[in-house]
């Protein structure tokens, strides 16, 4: 089973959870660093597309996003299975016909999410309780597209999956562990201070949730590559 990573940026890697998980499962991976040049994957069993600080729409200063519009259309239109996070599942649901816009408030830190009816049958929440913990660090949110199914909701952004076919979209951050997370208050400093958010009550709230954010996750990932 081949899986391609779609990566944006340095420090949005697939994380050694992401990585350990897709190990464990004999999967052969590979990387193709967009911010590097690496051109869109041409084949392969399924696609995983991680977070990024551009917006879906900034075409002019990053062009391959237009090339991965496409890209991603074609996969998943072709019956593809698909896995984004944060801007992959914006990507995704642009790709397939929705707008994506500003949120109402920033999420950055760990938010509550909880499943809808579809979301609570679908297999990829499979043995996952209705509410849990997750990952957050965005400004803006995907609409639904045409045919999606709304797996999950919270609070202050009302769509946070979807289902298309074998493509999923998450607005939630699964794959990032502790160790991503101080990174991130660094790089992405100027976030925090827009949100006047403190990196360490960022860390200190997350932290305290850690060891069920991973078993979470791990169940989640876990889900969907049992579906390839």
């Amino acid at each position: 089973m081949h899986v391609a990573i779609i990566q944006h940026i340095e420090c949005e890697g697939p994380g050694p959870l992401l990585d350990g998980l897709l190990r464990e499962r004999g999967c052969t991976v590979s990387v193709a660093r967009m911010d590097l040049g690496d051109p869109v994957p041409a084949e392969c069993d399924a696609m995983i597309v991680l977070g990024g600080p551009m917006n879906v729409y900034e075409e002019e200063r990053y062009p391959y996003l237009a090339d991965l519009d496409r890209a991603i259309r074609t996969f998943v239109e072709g019956g593809g299975h698909y896995l984004g996070f944060c801007l992959g599942g914006q990507l995704l649901a642009k790709a397939l016909g929705a707008p994506v816009t500003r949120n109402a408030v920033p999420e950055i830190g760990l938010f509550p999410v909880t499943l809808t009816r579809e979301g609570r049958h679908d297999p990829l929440f499979h043995e996952v309780p209705r509410t849990i913990p997750t990952i957050e660090w965005h400004f803006d949110t995907f609409a639904l597209p045409p045919g999606g199914r709304l797996l999950a909701t919270s609070r202050h952004c009302r769509h946070q999956a979807f289902r298309f076919g074998n493509a999923l979209g998450l607005q939630f951050h699964p794959e990032v562990t502790m160790a991503m997370l101080e990174e991130w208050v660094e790089v992405y400093a100027a976030d925090l201070r827009r949100a006047d958010l403190p990196a360490g009550t960022v860390l200190q709230y997350a932290g305290g949730w850690s060891e069920e954010c991973e078993h979470l996750s791990r169940r989640i990932i876990g889900n969907f590559l049992n579906g390839l």
